[in-house]
């Protein structure tokens, strides 16, 4: 038993650490190997410098080459810091000459959500693969574009989203899909944290395109989604604010539910008020399983209702995602987090808006 729980996180591990190739990829296999991709870093809040860079120094494949920010005292400290050469310091208005810069592979966007779009064109258009963050963009057409662009340039477009390489989450979509403990029949996900002061961006609505729901709430929803391996067919929801002066212009909790094609119904939370809310839990014909907390950084925990370990040793979840996208890049080979997927979510929160706003259900088409 304890051999079969792991075959699916050991499967998908091997694509984190080192998948075998084929005979007639040996040889470009181990040049790629060799070789380290260079990630320019697109926007350098504190997600930037306290999460993405310090994992580039844990990643096997990736090393960063370059950053781009509007602060020209953000620039020169992360020059100095990282031992950046100057030519591969970039404003948002300068992007455009990383065509000529061949130390960047890669541009992660860590920019306000309704910027994803600019950045990742312009990324796209210098020749660069990009790693955006969630969500995507704000809306559907927004992602379209932005998934036009690098297709465009031939280029790889993922989103980032860290739990789909992180152990424990693997393990509880290897449980749903082998229907360990029978099929799937409710799903409960829920993510809150305290967002703090008023004025920062996350609350101005033109720059963040909605709350709770596009900044934390999109883990509960791709959560529903991974551990069915279905997309919901209805939705409906409510929102409620406490603070209706912080929270004027976007969404402070929201609570939905989503009924999914095999008859699995989903309840999510999405809070900025609310601190200390990280869970996740799926109730199945003969049993449960759950992460608590599910959804932070590290220190994600799990149990089962049969007794069975559901632990695994704490990764860092972005030199994880970001390793893997760049294997993607040097096998050329699709990410299992494209730009559809990060799509994909902004249709069904879309969709929440949406009854939010009229107080009825929204069908999905399947």
């Amino acid at each position: 038993m304890q051999g079969s729980r792991r075959r699916f996180v050991q499967s998908a591990s091997a694509a984190l650490l080192a998948a075998p190739f084929v005979h007639t990829r040996v040889t470009r296999a181990k040049a790629a190997a060799a070789r380290k991709l260079g990630f320019a870093l697109c926007g350098l809040g504190t997600l930037s410098e306290k999460q993405i860079a310090p994992a580039l120094l844990e990643t096997e494949h990736c090393r960063l080459a370059g950053v781009v920010t509007g602060s020209p005292e953000k620039a020169e400290a992360w020059r100095r810091r990282y031992d950046l050469p100057a030519r591969s310091v970039y404003t948002y208005d300068t992007m455009h000459r990383m065509a000529d810069d061949p130390d960047i592979d890669v541009v992660y966007v860590v920019t306000p959500n309704a910027l994803h779009l600019e950045h990742t064109v312009a990324a796209a258009q210098a020749g660069k693969h990009v790693l955006c963050e969630k969500p995507l963009e704000i809306s559907v057409e927004r992602c379209q574009r932005m998934i036009e662009a690098c297709r465009s340039a031939g280029r790889l477009l993922g989103t980032a989203y860290r739990c789909q390489f992180e152990p424990h989450h693997l393990e509880c979509m290897r449980i749903a899909r082998e229907r360990e403990l029978g099929a799937l029949r409710i799903v409960q996900a829920g993510f809150g944290i305290d967002v703090g002061a008023a004025g920062q961006w996350r609350l101005n609505h033109a720059l963040s395109g909605g709350g709770a729901l596009m900044d934390v709430g999109v883990y509960a929803l791709q959560a529903t989604r991974y551990l069915t391996g279905e997309e919901p067919i209805l939705v409906a929801a409510v929102e409620t604010k406490t603070d209706p002066v912080k929270f004027k212009e976007v969404d402070e909790t929201v609570v939905w539910n989503a009924k999914f094609p095999s008859g699995v119904v989903a309840y999510c939370t999405a809070s900025f008020s609310t601190g200390g809310i990280a869970h996740l839990r799926a109730t199945a014909e003969r049993g449960w399983f759950e992460l608590d907390p599910a959804f932070y950084y590290g220190g994600i925990r799990g149990r089962r209702s049969d007794g069975q370990p559901l632990s695994f040793p704490q990764i860092d979840q972005f030199a994880a995602q970001m390793d893997d996208f760049a294997r993607c890049i040097l096998e050329d080979r699709p990410t299992r987090v494209p730009g559809e997927e990060g799509m994909r979510d902004v249709r069904i929160m879309m969709a929440i808006y949406e009854s939010i706003r009229t107080g009825r259900a929204v069908a999905l088409a399947a």
